[in-house]
């Protein structure tokens, strides 16, 4: 099969064609060390749409950024085991500044929870400096062996909350509360379905007590672990002695969380809603959701193109992210073709006969083409792009639901799991998750909260089940 536009198609190679859709689109390109990535500005501002969102629903609920540093000393990640081992492989580690060796080496930042847990054993005294609620805009680095634009690389952007409460009631619920903000957003302005569960003990965060995520499902039947969010208990918190004089006099130790959400998503998203053509952005995340295209010749230029600004303006007056393209090197075919590859939800075509008749030709990034009146089309632009989100959410919920069976044999699972996710039971042994890895490349991905309880037997050892319903298992990025 020819590519199309240029473009390896999705059923040849996904791999190949999502390297080429993210390079072409202008959202990323590579960096000159090996495993880094320059987000471009359209790409960019997919990750500030979110940031933005996100922003927000943190300080609703109480949340405040800060800044820690990006340099943590050797020792702290040391203090925690599972945490320094979990993240050993990973660590980039500077042994020399300015011209000399370092008396202790430092570790360019993984994730902040030492280097947070440390200031909080100066911060806290009391239960009056509880809870903490923190959150950070930055980026960190880990040394991936195998790295992809997005979804893996040396160094990624992120926002990482850590808070600290008293008891462990509200640690929980607080990591709850964050998971489920985190599920807000991928659905409802990423338009991704997902599964919200509990990770078992052999895929949860190290240093976690236990961790909750989102497993999406991309449209190569792979899952994209989207988020996580972690209750750590009191694990650093005796690693740094963190504790508070609680309202009985009693020293204590405080309880902790930490959840993370980063631009990986934005490769999620690619690869949830994107077809052979590019990209299919949704609105409300869009950098651009509607373009204008101007069609003329000659003498039509001007009358078109003033018909087109003045179009573009309205749009922008009420609110709508629109672009002017003028270009006139291009042709119209050439720009209908560039927007599609990014994704643009909703196209205008705007002609001479347009501009005697008072309308505009309206195509969709999902298919199919209108004419509508110029009057009052501000308000049918917004009606349009909102069923455009829910239309590219109930296509991408289709899509996952046909691809997830739940098996009860090793053979089935086998087959199944090469082409989407399956749901199985399992005895809960790390070994028996270990060999079903080796033999098949799945993991188990999340204990999903909305799969019903039933009892059976390991789809691989024939044990009782271990977590009382069927867990949720795919191949993985």
């Amino acid at each position: 099969m020819a590519k199309e536009k240029g473009i390896t198609p999705q059923s040849v190679d996904f791999n190949e064609w999502y390297n080429e859709v993210v390079l072409r689109a202008d959202l990323v390109d590579y960096g000159p060390v090996r495993g880094t990535m320059v987000i471009r500005p359209y790409g960019y501002a997919i990750w500030e749409n979110l940031q933005r969102e996100l922003d927000r629903l943190f300080k609703e609920t109480g949340h405040q950024n800060a800044y820690f540093p990006l340099f943590i000393p050797i020792s702290f990640l040391q203090k925690e085991a599972q945490h320094v081992e979990g993240f050993a492989p990973e660590l980039a580690v500077v042994t020399q500044a300015g011209g000399e060796a370092l008396e202790e080496p430092l570790a360019v930042r993984p994730t902040s929870e030492t280097i947070i847990g440390y200031m909080w054993a100066k911060w806290i005294r009391t239960y009056r400096d509880l809870p903490q609620l923190l959150n950070q805009w930055n980026s960190v680095v880990r040394w991936e062996l195998r790295t992809k634009p997005f979804l893996r690389t040396t160094e990624f952007l992120w926002q990482e909350g850590h808070t600290a409460h008293a008891t462990r009631e509200e640690a929980e619920e607080e990591a709850r509360r964050m998971a489920g903000i985190y599920a807000r957003v991928l659905r409802e302005w990423c338009a991704i379905p997902g599964w919200e569960g509990l990770k078992t003990e052999s895929e949860k965060f190290a240093g976690a007590v236990y961790t909750l995520s989102y497993e999406a499902m991309m449209r190569d039947g792979k899952a994209l672990q989207s988020c996580t969010s972690h209750y750590l208990g009191q694990n650093f918190a005796r690693a740094f002695d963190i504790q508070f004089q609680d309202k009985d006099q009693q020293n204590k130790y405080v309880h902790t969380t930490s959840w993370g959400f980063s631009t990986r998503v934005i490769g999620a998203i690619v690869m949830t809603h994107g077809d052979d053509r590019g990209l299919i952005l949704p609105p409300r995340l869009a950098p651009i959701q509607v373009v204008v295209v101007p069609i003329y010749r000659g003498e039509t230029r001007e009358r078109v193109l003033s018909a087109a600004e003045a179009l573009v303006r309205e749009l922008k007056g009420s609110g709508i992210r629109v672009h002017l393209d003028d270009r006139d090197q291009y042709s119209p075919g050439y720009k209908f073709n560039e927007w599609e590859l990014k994704g643009v939800p909703l196209r205008l075509e705007l002609g001479p006969r347009d501009v005697e008749e008072g309308t505009v030709v309206l195509a969709s990034r999902l298919g199919g083409k209108e004419t509508l009146r110029q009057e009052g089309l501000a308000e049918r632009l917004k009606e349009r792009l909102e069923q455009f989100q829910q239309d590219l959410y109930r296509r991408a919920l289709e899509f996952r639901e046909a691809h997830t069976w739940t098996v009860d044999s090793y053979g089935e699972f086998r087959e199944r799991v090469e082409r989407g996710f399956v749901r199985a039971f399992h005895c809960g042994d790390a070994d028996c998750e270990k060999q079903i890895k080796t033999e098949t490349t799945a993991t188990t991905r999340c204990i999903p909260f909305d799969e019903p309880e039933a009892e059976g037997f390991c789809i691989r050892c024939g044990r009782p089940s271990a977590y009382g319903k069927r867990v949720l298992f795919a191949k993985a990025y």
